[in-house]
């Protein structure tokens, strides 16, 4: 039997290990979001959420149920912006990073 590792473990060592991949998933995220593709930013921002600060620590820095903040980053998870926001800013506290928009005309 070939040796195999959990994937969401895969991601979160590498976002332990690696801050221009946990950047980059960060940024992901935000692209996803902005061009309209929630569904994918969300699942990201879950990856990047377990492997940063966690769920349990994020429901008390933002003030929002554990259980609440795993509906909203769940494929159908239907979170407000407000809800958004504050999960992308614990993120980017998180892995001490800024973030900037940046328009291409394309």
């Amino acid at each position: 039997m070939a040796l195999t590792r959990n994937f969401k473990e895969t991601v979160a060592a590498r976002v332990q290990s690696d801050p221009a991949f946990a950047q980059a998933l960060l940024d992901e995220a935000i692209t996803l979001f902005v061009n309209g593709e929630p569904e994918s930013a969300k699942l990201i921002l879950r990856d990047l959420v377990n492997a940063t600060v966690g769920f349990e620590a994020l429901a008390d820095e933002i003030h929002k149920p554990a259980k609440s903040l795993h509906r909203m980053l769940s494929k159908s998870g239907n979170p407000t912006m407000t809800n958004a926001s504050a999960i992308f800013a614990a993120i980017k506290r998180a892995l001490k990073v800024e973030v900037r928009a940046q328009v291409v005309m394309a």
